[in-house]
């Protein structure tokens, strides 16, 4: 590990994986002794082309030759941001036709949180234990992991938890809340799916009592559930939808899209109600575009089911108690963290990326780039089938 990487750039953790990177191409990721590793993770799901996407680059390339930042978010027209959001608005369903573009997942958060307030005029936000919406004071404050905020408190008041899943818990959706903030596929929990018709339940319950329901797609969002949105595999419309990861192909961005009525709101009374610098950076908004037009002219949407069943087909093994998930946005479940950790830390050595999700200590995490390829998935569930057979043999000697 590179000694200037731990005493000069600060860390999230005591013990990062430390890989020195060298370059990446595809599914591939290669360090700086040339061992490459196959890339099961795409950046914890943000690669959505893979590495160096031909698409991508190019109009990269090219929008850096006309102009690159001219003017902080929403005063200029700017047509890559301006195309962008006129595609996206094409492909969602009616009313989401407004989006505003925003850096990162987290702040597309924000917000959404404060649009839920300025249209409602009520303070009350509902989230989920266990929820994950990012990492800012107003993102943290709906985190449903008290273990990850205590230290930072006091966060933004007036916010209670429900359990996703749990209908009993919908009674607490009143005239009171501003907004219910969800994850389409809850994702540090564990990569739990919605059942029994839980989100057309939230749906019918925001809409009884003038609540807004704000679905957040950062990870599932962009063709990894094989809709372009994971909203779209049951029936229902929110009324705000948060994006990010997966929207850039690698490059950083996030956004919220509502319908235009609401979104107007935020710039008057008072004006400037969100702003931001960088938003809608016309390189970023570029390399959008081309990724959206990859995801819905190819069949990599569709292509995603298929990959699930051949990765279902493929992870059976006895340390194996389950594979959750839709599309690509999986998770196998082992029987314990001890184990979990050691099969993420022999893949690496064998040349396989895998990584944790936040808060289920048991979940493989397994989110690689829509473009993997079946020889390439067939390639690294070998790997990972012969690391758990060696972690077998030990557990029965």
């Amino acid at each position: 590990m590179n000694n200037d990487f731990i005493k000069y750039q600060a860390q999230t953790s005591p013990h990062p994986l430390g890989m020195e990177v060298s370059y990446a191409m595809g599914s591939y990721i290669y360090d700086t002794n040339n061992k490459k590793y196959l890339d099961f993770v795409a950046g914890v799901s943000a690669c959505t082309l893979g590495h160096q996407p031909a698409r991508v680059n190019q109009a990269i390339k090219d929008q850096l030759d006309k102009y690159s930042h001219v003017m902080v978010y929403g005063e200029y027209s700017q047509s890559p941001a301006v195309e962008y959001c006129k595609l996206l608005a094409s492909l969602l369903p009616k009313p989401l036709d407004k989006t505003y573009l925003v850096n990162s997942g987290t702040e597309a958060i924000e917000g959404a949180l404060k649009l839920a307030r300025r249209v409602t005029g009520r303070s009350q936000l509902i989230s989920c234990n266990n929820a994950y919406h990012g990492n800012t004071m107003g993102s943290m404050s709906v985190m449903g992991f008290e273990e990850r905020k205590q230290i930072f408190r006091p966060l933004i008041p007036d916010v209670d938890f429900i359990t996703f899943n749990n209908e009993a818990d919908l009674d607490k959706i009143t005239t009171k809340t501003a907004a219910i903030l969800l994850e389409t596929i809850q994702g540090g929990a564990g990569f739990i799916q919605p059942e029994n018709g839980f989100l057309t339940k939230v749906r019918e319950r925001c809409t009884e009592v003038g609540a807004l329901l704000i679905l957040d797609e950062i990870q599932p969002g962009f063709g990894r559930t094989g809709k372009l949105f994971g909203f779209q595999n049951y029936d229902i419309v929110p009324d705000v939808v948060v994006m990010g990861k997966g929207m850039g192909g690698g490059m950083p961005v996030g956004a919220f899209t509502a319908s235009s009525a609401m979104m107007d709101l935020l710039s008057d009374n008072p004006k400037l109600g969100h702003i931001t610098t960088f938003g809608g950076h016309p390189v970023i908004a570029a390399a959008c575009l081309a990724t959206l037009k990859e995801i819905t002219e190819t069949p990599l949407m569709s292509s995603a089911l298929e990959k699930e069943k051949l990765f279902r087909s493929l992870l059976v093994h006895p340390l194996i108690q389950e594979v959750r998930g839709k599309g690509l946005m999986l998770a196998a479940m082992t029987k314990s963290a001890a184990i979990t950790n050691e099969v993420i830390l022999k893949c690496q050595d064998k040349g396989l990326i895998l990584f944790w999700l936040l808060f289920e200590g048991c979940a493989i995490r397994i989110t690689p780039p829509l473009t993997i390829s079946e020889e390439e998935i067939r390639e690294g569930c070998a790997i990972m089938l012969e690391v758990m057979n060696e972690i077998l043999v030990s557990i029965e000697n």
